[in-house]
């Protein structure tokens, strides 16, 4: 899954599979995550978030199910 870096302290690249509607969450940590059942309306607003550590915590974290894939 190809991902895309985001201007933030705490989420360091996002990347989305359509086809899954599945997304990893790469945190500057290096620890990844993939959170499945997420529309696409999601991604665009994680990437597109004047704050995407905030619009994670409100949006997706606690929302859908998620795996700790391991280091990114």
């Amino acid at each position: 899954m190809k991902r895309v870096t985001v201007e933030s302290s705490v989420i360091a690249e996002v990347g989305y599979d359509p086809d899954l509607s599945a997304m990893d969450v790469l945190f500057t940590t290096g620890e990844l995550y993939r959170y499945y059942a997420v529309p696409p309306s999601v991604h665009r607003g994680l990437i597109g978030a004047d704050s995407p550590g905030a619009f994670f915590s409100q949006r997706v974290r606690d929302v859908y199910p998620v795996e700790h894939v391991g280091l990114g």
